[in-house]
């Protein structure tokens, strides 16, 4: 540096202590700093302040020289010490040219430069907090530093902005939100670790509701969930279970459809268990909320209930959200969409009109459409949770895929089975329309290794032969592609008294078009397997015989 060079009002002395290399000499020129701003303090000299702090900035923590950057780091904390509570009005000047200095390739350097700001913090206290962000940007890259000197330096400065913002109730939430979903995403463990620890202090200051803005950071908090650290898990667990509090304390305020689909997307082995408690907990308290999930949430939980004792916890939760699931949907599902309405397709009188906001409310977000990092839904208003609408058409999708799926466990094989009776039972004429897709694999259940498959399979067939909902079915045969499986029924077999739909109960046995498909299919399935009439056909003829059909 040009030593000849005008740095007035700072004294040639001070200037050439501060681009010394030793430590104790640049100390005692940071002291003059501070005894000269004093003085300009005293006489009101903001002019002065702002040319001396610029001078610092530019020609020193910002120089080439490394001495002289470590002269300007320590020159401007001891601007923001002489200027004490009056440092907020300079904050920016001091704070830009110190965290600049982070990125510096000398760790020493970097040290120093979290020394300077911690001085400049600790003076400033609430004055730092519209400059939140900068400072959470730049400690969030200390966290991860190589250095442990720079780390610890940047631990202590990480505790006082902690202890800044705990005691103050002017956050700004809203601006820091965005940064925080960005950061989340990180993948270093001390990132990580940095990130989570400022979430818990966050959701623990009584003026600060994080709780608004879970949904843009679920996904975040599930991914780091699944670290290889065991204490980074064990912190995002804490962290989840005091939200899991909240969200019980404070249903209503909660935002659960906006959160579905995220659970969903993470019951994965890793975190199956947390993704599964928190869907549970959902489940309860938003209630048909989360009809228009059920699909993604039945391809989450169903594989689950055939879990053996090692994830017993996990088969737990996962049977209490297929359980809580299951007593969502009501006979008021049956109903068409122009029937909730007056005979002219207008809203019912007491019902708020629906605007083209509200068309995305009842469209299913299915695994294979969702970006985990970006909610869809917003939350229902408690007027129109009555009128969500269930996404039958996905359920009977999923439900479908496991029958057909020969890996699927038989505790899964049971729920589907159990599934499609419940909607039998509750939604029978939308059902009935996707009765000609489901009746060839409900055949070839008849041949499942277990009894108790079998007499659920009997049950649905049972259900699906007497039901009334049937009896208004036309259609002429059962559709398979397996043509061994089709065969007409005679036009004398549909004839029949024709039935209007009762209640939810289950019919009673006056038999419809499927009655006679069964029968038939179940004889002409006998014929062509030979091992089924030897292994299960006493065991069916007596089911049937007993009752079942």
């Amino acid at each position: 540096m040009n030593t000849e060079k005008d740095f007035s009002p700072l004294t040639p002395n001070i200037v050439r202590a501060l681009n010394d290399k030793l430590y104790e000499k640049r100390k005692v020129a940071a002291l003059e700093i501070e005894k000269l701003v004093r003085e300009f303090v005293a006489q009101n000299n903001s002019t002065q302040i702002r040319h001396v702090i610029q001078i610092l900035a530019s020609e020193f923590a910002l120089s080439q020289h490394p001495h002289s950057r470590k002269g300007g780091l320590i020159g401007l904390a001891a601007c923001s010490i002489a200027l004490g509570k009056d440092s907020g009005l300079y904050l920016k000047e001091l704070i830009e040219p110190v965290l600049t200095c982070f990125n510096d390739s000398d760790s020493r350097l970097r040290y120093y430069a979290c020394e300077a700001l911690y001085n400049i913090v600790k003076v400033a206290r609430g004055a730092v907090l519209p400059h939140f962000n900068v400072l959470f940007d730049g400690l969030s890259k200390l966290a991860a530093d190589p250095d442990p000197n720079v780390k610890s330096g940047s631990e202590l400065l990480d505790r006082l902005l902690k202890d800044i913002v705990t005691e103050s109730n002017k956050f700004d939430l809203v601006a820091f939100v965005p940064l925080l979903r960005e950061r989340i995403y990180s993948n270093n463990q001390y990132a990580r670790q940095f990130i989570i620890s400022w979430i818990l202090v966050l959701e623990s200051v009584p003026d600060i509701n994080l709780l608004d803005y879970l949904p843009e950071i679920l996904d975040g908090l599930f991914q780091i969930l699944g670290d290889s650290s065991k204490e980074i898990r064990r912190t995002c667990e804490v962290v989840l279970g005091e939200f899991l509090k909240e969200i019980k304390k404070t249903p209503s305020s909660v935002k659960f459809a906006e959160m579905a689909n995220i659970l969903v997307i993470h019951s994965n082995d890793l975190i199956q268990l947390t993704a599964m408690t928190w869907m549970r907990e959902f489940i309860q308290l938003a209630g048909r909320v989360v009809l228009p999930y059920s699909s993604g949430i039945l391809t989450a939980v169903l594989p689950c209930l055939s879990y053996d004792d090692r994830k017993k916890s996990t088969k737990e939760a996962a049977s209490a959200c297929n359980h809580s699931l299951m007593k969502l949907v009501t006979p008021e599902d049956d109903e068409d969409e122009e029937e909730t309405g007056s005979g002219d397709s207008q809203p019912r009188e007491d019902s708020p009109p629906k605007t083209e906001g509200d068309t995305n409310v009842c469209v299913p977000i299915t695994l294979s459409c969702v970006l985990p990092f970006l909610p869809v839904f917003s939350l229902l208003d408690s007027a129109d949770r009555s009128q969500v609408t269930l996404d039958l058409d996905g359920i009977v999708q999923v439900l479908d895929r496991h029958l057909h799926d020969a890996s699927t466990g038989m505790m899964t094989r049971i729920a589907v089975l159990k599934w499609l009776y419940h909607l039998y039972i509750k939604t029978p004429r939308k059902m009935f329309r996707h009765t000609d897709s489901l009746f060839p694999m409900l055949l070839k259940t008849l041949s499942d290794e277990s009894d108790e498959v079998i007499l659920k399979d009997l049950e649905v067939l049972a259900e699906i032969a007497s039901s009334p909902a049937g009896q208004t079915d036309s259609s002429g045969s059962c559709d398979n592609s397996d043509s061994k499986l089709e065969l007409q029924v005679p036009d004398g077999a549909k004839a029949g008294p024709q039935t209007v739909v009762g209640d939810s109960s289950p019919s009673t046995p006056s038999m419809n078009s499927y009655f006679y498909k069964f029968m038939i299919n179940l004889l002409k399935r006998f014929c062509l397997e030979r091992k089924l009439l030897e292994n299960r056909g006493a065991f069916i003829i007596s089911c049937i015989l007993s009752g079942c059909l």
